[in-house]
């Protein structure tokens, strides 16, 4: 089978996943999405360059007295934010996910950082996807976009 026939047969297969769990989705709780991830580091400025490369893009915020943190609103309107990690506080496991225009663009940008990826792109029942570390040991789930032509213009 042609790298485009698999394409195209990996493109159906996510569209119809994303069909049936949406027709759910949406019979259940069709007015409920998410709005806010909030994630702490001890580096922000590091954990938001790991993210830069992922293709979000931070401003730097205070609310009142609160701590300076970064912020990036996504393409949905959703928020992601990086804040400092309080003193004696640890770092539990968190796993998020970001769907992108192109997996592959996003794990060749990490590989300034040594034992970023865990797995390599690869075609899975829910479309072309990976998963990295963040420099805090966040595990982060990369989805490609159902029906990106990033592909087929390599």
């Amino acid at each position: 089978m042609s790298q485009t026939m698999q394409l195209a047969a990996s493109r159906e297969s996510c569209r119809s996943w994303i069909d049936a769990v949406s027709a759910a989705a949406l019979s259940a709780m069709s007015k409920v999405s998410l709005n806010l991830v909030v994630l702490r580091s001890p580096d922000i400025t590091r954990a938001a360059e790991f993210y830069t490369r992922l293709g979000l893009q931070f401003t730097l915020h205070r609310h009142g007295s609160g701590p300076e943190h970064f912020t990036s609103v996504l393409a949905d309107g959703g928020v992601f934010e990086l804040y400092p990690l309080e003193s004696g506080a640890t770092v539990f496991g968190t796993r998020i996910g970001f769907r992108l225009p192109s997996v592959d663009d996003a794990v060749a940008a990490l590989t300034g950082h040594p034992g970023a990826i865990v797995s390599m792109p690869a075609e899975s029942e829910w479309g072309r996807r990976a998963v990295v570390l963040d420099p805090d040991g966040n595990k982060v789930e990369l989805a490609q976009l159902c029906g990106s032509d990033s592909q087929l213009n390599r």
